[in-house]
């Protein structure tokens, strides 16, 4: 019996212990019941297994269990002993979320149990400061680089230069033109004009690369920062949201409304939904098409399915350009024109000498038959040859495709120096080409650093010192609002010590308007609701919402984020400073559009709050889904964000349609923002005829085909637009034969970008 209990103890200790390995102190009631029935069920079976079995060996009979069985939890044992004190190995995380195998997943329990093995807290994150721990994970599971192709030796430019034709023919004179004048002069002096020849043919190229070392936002030591792309590793917990890319495998922790576009893998434009429970599986190289979340890092670099991929991709080969292939096709040409000349003058030479029809210096013939030296032949032969290899080398322009790509590699080199990268020599050539240029407004002509300046609370314009007249519940109501529904944190390491706001520039100019401005505490707040449900912001919809839950009495609010008109339109009341609710005729909903219109006329951006409290029956539908309401609410209040303009860009404005470039703003702001924007930049003048030169997106969209080729000439500005209307407007343009240069600053704009004749990314 001791050796039985032995042997349990052994099994049992060495498997639960090293897969749980969870203390149960920290574990909740709940979690220490499934602890507990856990052990249990698992316990039992061990001492089942122990025993004897006493049937026959020869009978086929099957033992059947006096109770119904349910296979709740399966646990294997464990044969990878701990990694560097990691009880997982790369291979196990790698395969589990590239086959998205959720069942194993249920199997280890949750992400949160995953997160335990890698020894990550779930809600911290790992120990930043740790370098010890940082190099284990190293060590176990890579580090966040890509291996990069082998770079190809001298030897491999030489042969390919071998292949051109005209290098060629080159070196054949070089190697004619050696020999004729070592012959000629001597070994001292002949071997000039031909070692000439050949040096003009080698070529040396200096490749200039810049990486982009970009910054990631990820929770170690409890709070958020930024590291760099290459600085992740297993175990890290990071942040991301719309328009991120996923920089490493990863699962899901917590997030709303997260889907994710898998283009990049799949093919497929369809956005994928990633949620805890169905699809928690994120893959590197992805892009964050709505929501937000905190992922777990399962695999980077090498290991991810990005990985492999870039693993398989071979280097790419350098394209000529438009301008060196058609010098390429030039100097071919002349050469054959060239050599065939020469082969002429060659072959007329040598019948005029061999026929006696040339004469020396004395007037005699050169050629008298056998009478002539056999060395005077080969002199003569030898004078013919060199004036046709003359002749060759002075029709081949060896030194202009060089001159030109020097003269391109110059500029490149001149627009680094003004932090403008050039990734192609093709890029130079098109840009003094370019005929229209299509603008970003946020980030590319202004600075997209935000502020709030101005606060209307109900049809009142409040003053930053009569905050503390407005009515307590109002105000209330206004933190929750701005702490719940926003993307970004506020973090103060001590007492002592400045607030750090992370965030989206609108998100961190409103955080910290109310942290300031609104004295908020957002942790209290935070901490006085639970969120219930998430409806996360995009270019489409262009406002935010959250459902939360009021800790002290249990209530049920509703608040909503973004585009003024847009929250507009969905209130039947509003607050007043003192706490009144009255309600929204069109009289008082023409008053505030008035006040939103001359927010957007002054150049800021108007950003509303709305609120609603409603029963919990009301937020599920018939497939018992939670549901927003977005009717019906009370508007809190409404604020505007400057974003001043770039230092500069009216004088370069002004410089582009001197040098008749034509500059049109496509920006996904209103029509009252984007024309004061734009009438400041110089981008519209004043007294410009504003019919057909500034329009909303949807009036250009609904448009015919026709009608669209003909009045995109006139446009300068264009609101409200999505990606989608960005890339229209660019294959209108080009339609009528435009060379179009698109200018952007994030991932939205890479479909336009790409699809322009010069693509040009600001703010990289």
């Amino acid at each position: 019996m001791s050796r039985s209990f032995g042997s349990l103890q052994a099994k049992v200790g060495s498997n639960v212990g090293l897969i749980l390995d969870v203390p149960s102190s920290n574990l909740g009631i709940r979690k220490r019941k499934w602890h507990s029935a856990f052990n249990t069920i698992y316990c039992s079976r061990a001492f089942l297994s122990l025993r004897p079995s006493t049937l026959p060996e020869h009978t086929n009979s099957t033992l059947i269990s006096p109770t119904l069985s349910y296979s709740i939890v399966r646990v294997e044992p464990v044969s990878v002993p701990a990694i560097n004190g990691f009880k997982a190995d790369q291979k196990s995380l790698t395969e589990l979320v590239k086959e998205k195998n959720l069942n194993k997943l249920l199997e280890i329990g949750r992400v949160e149990e995953v997160a335990s093995a890698l020894k990550t807290d779930a809600e911290n994150g790992i120990n930043g400061d740790d370098a010890e721990d940082i190099a284990r994970r190293h060590e176990a599971f890579g580090s966040n680089t890509y291996k990069k192709p082998p770079t190809q030796g001298f030897l491999h430019f030489v042969c390919e230069a071998f292949k051109e034709l005209t290098i060629l023919i080159l070196l054949g004179c070089a190697a004619l033109s050696l020999g004729i004048s070592i012959k000629e002069q001597g070994l001292k002096e002949g071997w000039i004009d031909g070692g000439s020849i050949c040096l003009a043919v080698i070529v040396f190229d200096k490749l200039y690369k810049v990486s982009n070392n970009l910054q990631i936002e990820a929770v170690r030591n409890g709070r958020r920062q930024l590291i760099s792309l290459f600085e992740i590793v297993v175990g890290d917990v990071i942040c991301l949201k719309i328009r991120d890319q996923v920089p490493a495998d990863g699962l899901l922790l917590e997030g709303h409304s997260l889907s994710v576009d898998e283009s990049s893998i799949t093919g497929e434009n369809d956005h994928v939904e990633i949620t805890i429970i169905e699809n928690p599986f994120l893959f590197s190289g992805t892009k964050i098409a709505d929501g937000y979340g905190r992922v777990l890092v399962m695999s980077v670099g090498m290991n991810t399915n990005w990985g492999e991929k870039m693993s398989r991709i071979s280097q790419d080969t350098i394209e000529k350009t438009p301008l060196q292939a058609r010098l390429d096709k030039l100097t071919s040409s002349m050469g054959k024109v060239g050599l065939a000349v020469a082969f002429f003058v060659l072959v007329v030479m040598l019948v005029r000498y061999f026929t006696g029809n040339t004469e020396n210096e004395n007037g005699n013939k050169e050629y008298n038959g056998s009478k002539t030296k056999s060395n005077d032949i080969i002199n003569a032969v030898i004078g013919i040859v060199a004036a046709a290899v003359t002749i060759v080398e002075v029709a081949i322009p060896e030194g202009l495709p060089l001159a030109v790509i020097l003269s391109l590699a110059f500029s490149m080199r001149r627009m680094m120096v003004d932090n403008a990268m050039v990734r192609k020599l093709s890029a130079c050539e098109t840009m003094e080409s370019a005929t229209t240029i299509c603008t970003d407004k946020t980030g590319t002509l202004t600075m997209n650093q935000m502020k709030v300046t101005k606060f209307w609370l109900g049809k009142e314009f409040v003053e930053e010192e009569a905050y503390s007249a407005i009515s307590p519940y109002v105000l209330n109501l206004i933190q929750e609002g701005v702490s719940l529904n926003t993307t970004g944190s506020v973090y103060r390491p001590s007492l002592d010590s400045e607030i750090e706001i992370s965030g989206s520039p609108t998100e961190k100019a409103i955080l910290s308007w109310a942290v300031h401005g609104l004295k908020m505490d957002l942790e209290k707040v935070v901490k006085s609701c639970s969120v219930l449900h998430v409806e996360a912001f995009n270019s489409k919809k262009k406002q935010s919402g959250v459902m939360v839950k009021r800790k002290a009495d249990n209530s049920i609010h509703v608040h909503w984020k973004g585009a003024a008109e847009m929250i507009l339109a969905m209130c039947t009341s509003y607050y007043t400073a003192s706490g009144l609710v009255k309600d929204m005729d069109e009289n008082n909903k023409t008053k505030f559009e008035h006040i939103i219109q001359g927010l957007a006329a002054s150049s800021l951006r108007c950003i509303a709050f709305a609120h609603n409290q409603v029963p919990a029956e009301d937020q599920l539908n018939v497939d018992q889904k939670v549901l927003l309401t977005e009717d019906g609410l009370t508007l809190l209040g409404l604020v505007g964000l400057e974003d001043p303009c770039r230092p500069g860009v009216r004088k370069a404005i002004e410089e582009c349609q001197y040098a008749g470039v034509n500059v049109k703003m496509i920006t996904g702001d209103n029509v009252f923002i984007a024309k004061a924007i734009a009438t400041e930049c110089g981008i519209l003048r004043p007294g410009q005829d504003m019919h057909g030169a500034v329009i909303e997106t949807i009036e250009f969209r609904n448009y015919k085909p026709e009608e669209r080729l003909e009045k995109v000439d006139k446009i300068c500005v264009m609101a409200r637009s999505s990606p989608f209307d960005k890339l229209l407007m660019v294959h209108c343009l080009k339609q009528k034969g435009l060379v179009v240069a698109v200018t952007g600053d994030g991932t939205n704009d890479a479909p336009a970008l790409k699809e322009a004749d010069i693509g040009l990314s600001m703010g990289i």
